[in-house]
């Protein structure tokens, strides 16, 4: 029979069914000695293949679900496995071979333990349950009858007794007899066992001894009402101290017997052990809710208690401190991922010892993220002194690699009532409170403040709609005129991009340019935006009335930092040119002088490109860089677009004499330079009056016209032309 052929690296169904077959050879010798079964141990093996099939299958399914080890516990308790080594030691050969045989590289090796150990849990649930369902069906029947029929003929007694005994003696979980009184009268091996071995201390003890600290208020209540014949029996998870001190967790099933007249007689208990299944849970329980590389709490277990603390009622108040660690990422790739992990360790173990405190607690949320908590009294300079103290044993340096590291970290503290707020409404007010003692230059803590954390929260949604605003249309453009100072007429205009928002209604560059910068899309909506303006220019060239202009329109578009260093800018601006068909000098693209402080000629590059082919490049906001003058020759810059700042005195007589000598001084060094000089910020005449004199070429503001739509400076030509 040819042989199927099988992709590289996948191993062929025959070796898998081979794989699995050596596991079921494996579990069949770990427990046929304890198993009371007429099969051979071939017949037995067979009998075990379906069980390790469904074990392979659970371990590999997703989602994973560990409800198929149950029934393969309860298969072994049907297939007479009911030796208590049968389970330990199909316990110990899931635990040793399974992922051996059956695992496989899809599933990583933590997550492929973590569902082994799972699976062992569900598969000791199911048998203890199946067992003690059989035990409770079969024994506690027999018990019953034994106890019943002691007035019957001695033969038929001592046929019952003899029954009672092999059941009493051979049950794989704890019996016990004890009168109304609480004296217990008869133990079985198994709950010696349990015990710790010795039966005198058993036998010789009083129900009432058994209490323990961990006992629920209706396990003692349930009991009186048991003796008392209120109630058949009942089931209860109970704690025991065994012999030396150690705890005993059981399953205790407690029954009353009564006397063939009805009335109760004695009492009959039935104990599963169940310490290492509790056990096996809580460790479970602890790797679920702690980091494993630093053993905190993890996020998990912190919002469990965060919540809990929110939840707390009036008058409870809570602190928190949310600390982010600064340049932890420069550290983790120079050294490496281990370095960084034991500085995390360090880092763990220092905050730990910050917050011992009762009503503190320390948890790790993130990579370099940790959280600290405190419920005490007084939370308000409970926290920051928490903080204080954090910040403190950050500042000891930590040595590794032979290098010494002082590590400093950013804090935001949320602290209040626990007035019913989210535990993620908190975490996030405290997130972005970190985030401003970050940008306040790190190593310090800030204070949440509602309305700070309402701009960010305002920030982080309008960044987040960025993107989708541009494709759905929401961006427009309007435009102020650029008014010649020495006659009064049109220049040309500046388009100035608006956002219609559906919620915040119409929003002005200042609040949405710095986050599209931030985000990258400064450049498809820098796109826009000159295409756009283009386009309105051409329109102008083409509809505007023969003398309605002084010379050719000129469209300013401004350019942003993150738009200089695309590579595109000057392959999208002459496409853009050349297809709409406006001349280069029609468009005037402007740069903060902030932008090219200091800018190099890998920058200017580009810049000098577009001025060579005739596009104007203005210097904007000019003399609030301080720029040194004498670079004005080497930018590539043709119009110098003074900041308002320098002319605000010139809006009425008389002006200040030494803004008027600045601006006399700025516009002749412009001139020598053959540079032309625009204002911006006129509102008076006075002040229009005054930038004439002084020599300006030309001036926006509010005097000639405030930022509109296209049709207005269409109106303001007109009016001009006239």
């Amino acid at each position: 029979m040819r042989v199927p052929e099988q992709e590289p690296g996948a191993e062929a169904p025959d070796g898998l069914e081979d794989r699995l077959r050596r596991f079921a050879t494996i579990w069949s010798r770990a427990i046929f000695p304890a198993t009371a079964t007429s099969l051979t141990r071939a017949e037995f093996e067979e009998c075990l293949l379906p069980l390790a099939r469904a074990l392979r299958e659970a371990l590999h399914a997703r989602p994973f679900d560990s409800s198929p080890a149950g029934a393969v516990g309860t298969a072994l308790v049907a297939a007479h496995c009911t030796d208590p080594e049968a389970l330990s030691r199909t316990l110990g050969v899931i635990d040793a071979y399974l992922i051996l045989y059956c695992g496989t590289d899809e599933l990583p090796g933590e997550e492929s333990r973590a569902r082994c150990a799972r699976l062992q849990h569900a598969l000791a649930a199911g048998y203890a349950l199946a067992l003690r369902e059989r035990t409770l069906a079969e024994q506690e029947a027999v018990a019953r009858s034994a106890l019943a029929a002691r007035s019957d003929a001695e033969d038929a007694l001592h046929a019952t007794q003899a029954r009672f005994h092999a059941v009493f003696e051979g049950a794989a979980i704890g019996i016990g007899i004890a009168d109304l009184d609480g004296n217990v009268l008869e133990v079985n091996d198994t709950l010696t066992a349990m015990f710790g071995g010795l039966e005198h201390h058993v036998r010789s003890r009083n129900v009432s001894e058994w209490v323990h600290p961990e006992d629920g208020p209706q396990v003692w209540r349930l009991y009186d009402e048991l003796v008392r014949g209120e109630r058949e029996h009942f089931r209860v998870e109970k704690a025991f101290y065994r012999n030396d001190g150690t705890v005993l967790w059981t399953n205790l099933t407690l029954s009353l017997l009564r006397d063939p007249e009805g009335a109760p007689q004695y009492q009959l208990a039935l104990m599963e052990d169940t310490t290492e299944r509790r056990l096996l849970n809580l460790r479970l329980r602890y790797e679920a809710t702690h980091d494993a590389l630093t053993g905190l709490p993890n996020r998990t277990l912190f919002f469990e208690r965060l919540e809990k603390t929110l939840s707390a009622g009036a008058g409870a108040r809570f602190g928190l401190c949310y600390l982010d660690l600064d340049g932890f990422k420069a550290i983790n790739d120079s050294l490496g991922h281990s370095s960084g992990d034991r500085l995390l360790v360090e880092v763990a173990d220092r905050l730990q010892s910050c917050a011992t405190a009762p009503g503190e607690m320390v948890a790790r949320i993130g990579g370099d993220e940790f959280v600290a908590l405190t419920t005490r009294p007084g939370t308000g300079s409970e926290v920051t002194d928490l903080a204080s103290r954090i910040l403190g044993v950050l500042a000891t340096p930590i040595r590794l690699e032979g290098r010494e590291f002082t590590v400093r970290g950013s804090i935001g503290i949320v602290e209040g009532p626990a007035d019913g707020r989210s535990p993620a409404e908190v975490l996030r007010s405290a997130d972005i409170t970190m985030y401003r003692a970050k940008a306040a230059g790190g190593n310090r803590f800030e204070l949440a403040d509602p309305e700070a954390d309402a701009r960010a929260i305002t920030r982080h949604g309008l960044t987040t709609a960025l993107p989708a605003a541009l494709e759905r249309g929401e961006f427009f453009i309007e435009y102020q005129p650029l008014v010649h100072l020495g006659d009064g007429t049109v220049h040309g205009a500046e388009a100035l991009v608006r956002w219609s928002h559906p919620q915040h209604g119409v929003l002005g560059p200042d609040r949405f340019i710095p986050l599209a910068e931030h985000t990258g899309l400064i450049v498809p909506l820098g796109r826009w935006v000159l295409e756009q303006s283009v386009r309105q220019a051409r329109f102008w060239q083409r509809e505007l009335p023969e003398g309605a202009l002084c010379g050719p329109l000129r469209i300013n578009v401004n350019l942003s930092p993150a738009q200089l260093h695309h590579p595109g800018l000057v392959a999208d601006t002459v496409e853009v040119l050349e297809r709409v068909g406006l001349p280069p000098g029609a468009l005037c693209l402007e740069v903060t002088e902030s932008a090219l402080i200091g800018a190099d000629e890998d920058l200017l590059k580009p810049l000098r490109q577009l001025a060579e082919m005739g596009v104007d490049i203005a210097l904007d906001d000019f003399g609030t860089g301080y720029s040194n003058l004498a670079n004005l020759r080497r930018l590539p810059v043709s119009v110098l677009k003074l900041d308002r700042s320098f002319t605000r005195s010139m809006q009425q007589h008389p002006a200040d004499p030494v803004d008027l000598k600045i601006v006399e001084g700025i516009v002749s060094l412009a001139h020598s330079l053959e540079l032309a000089v625009t204002v911006e910020g006129v509102e008076t005449g006075a002040q229009a009056e005054h930038l004439r004199r002084l020599g300006c070429d030309t001036a926006q503001g509010w005097y000639y016209a405030r930022p509109g739509p296209p049709e207005r400076l269409h109106t303001l030509s007109l009016a001009d032309a006239v």
